[in-house]
């Protein structure tokens, strides 16, 4: 069992909070605050995973409501966060929708802290629409404080080999011509041979939200500077798409998205039909686990309920 240290880049808070926590293997954990007027890449910058291989777990769209009781198909989160314990990850990415239904900081602390809270010492977390139900999302930047750099609330680090951008796509409460023009810069500030976004919204979705036009923007940058892979959750299920380009192309050197969205709220049906779709689960909750190796990656589909599905792997572009 290894014990980590959770730290702002900030002197304000004078002592540490020690975390005991098996999935935890990082020794130290810094974090860069941010203003809503920062743009330098440094104020967006948060502390990484270390190591050649780097394994993850990526899942949104997780915690019910305080109150709202556990049923086969609602409020499973205290499963998929147990599932994600046993798998023991390097690293936990949240894709947004964490805490419904308005992301209020009460909500967190009575609901996702008591499934997924165990977890947050590894969690890098983007927000989603429901976050911005509460103003500004206060209850999100208060909760993750720690694991994220603040408003605008977008940021990179570093996952072993791997670059990894945490965007913020609702644009409607930030500017995300900021934010491409901070993510282009720090893509060609940090230049890797293989690269990762995690959003809340998909472009790419053959769920209940469908195909999301307003992510255009960042699937361009993706796909313009080699980005590997997009995750994504929203529609709650997991879709895999094969490579493709922001104009919904097939490309041998294009990006793959992969939407999982089943961390225990709900389900949402999804068909697959979806130009691009390659694999599609709409009725299971789990999450998706992925090793991030220096020049490749491999991924699979986990349930609570013990399955193993779509499985492969790939190799950097």
């Amino acid at each position: 069992m290894l014990t980590a240290t959770l730290v702002t880049a900030t002197s304000s808070q004078a002592s540490p909070q020690p975390v005991t926590q098996a999935a935890t293997r990082a020794a130290e954990t810094r974090v860069r605050t941010s203003s809503a007027a920062a743009t330098g890449t440094d104020a967006h910058r948060v502390a990484g995973v270390r190591g050649k291989r780097v394994e993850v777990v990526a899942v949104g769209d997780i915690a019910c409501p305080p109150g709202l009781g556990t049923t086969p198909t609602q409020c499973r989160q205290g499963d998929t966060a147990r599932l994600t314990e046993r798998l023991d990850p390097d690293a936990v990415l949240a894709l947004g929708d964490t805490q419904y239904e308005a992301g209020s900081l009460h909500a967190y602390r009575h609901s996702y802290a008591k499934s997924w809270g165990a977890l947050k010492p590894i969690t890098y977390p983007v927000p989603g629409n429901h976050e911005y139900n509460t103003s500004g999302a206060r209850g999100y930047y208060t909760y993750f404080r720690n694991r994220q750099p603040g408003p605008p609330g977008y940021y990179a680090t570093n996952l072993g080999k791997w670059r990894m951008y945490g965007l913020n796509g609702n644009c409607s409460e930030i500017s995300c011509a900021a934010e491409a023009e901070w993510l282009v810069k720090d893509i060609k500030s940090h230049p890797r041979d293989c690269s990762l976004f995690t959003v809340h919204f998909p472009r790419y979705s053959s769920g209940e939200h469908g195909n999301d036009p307003s992510m255009t923007r960042f699937f361009r940058i993706a796909f313009r500077h080699r980005v590997d892979v997009v995750l994504a959750g929203h529609d709650h299920d997991y879709e895999r798409f094969r490579p493709m380009n922001h104009k919904g192309q097939l490309r041998a050197r294009g990006v793959t998205e992969l939407v999982s969205g089943g961390g225990g709220r709900s389900h949402y049906a999804a068909d697959g039909n979806v130009k691009g779709s390659a694999f599609v689960d709409d009725d299971t909750f789990g999450v998706l686990r992925m090793v991030l190796a220096p020049q490749g990656f491999r991924y699979g589909f986990r349930g609570v309920g013990g399955s193993r599905e779509d499985n492969g792997r790939q190799p950097c572009v």
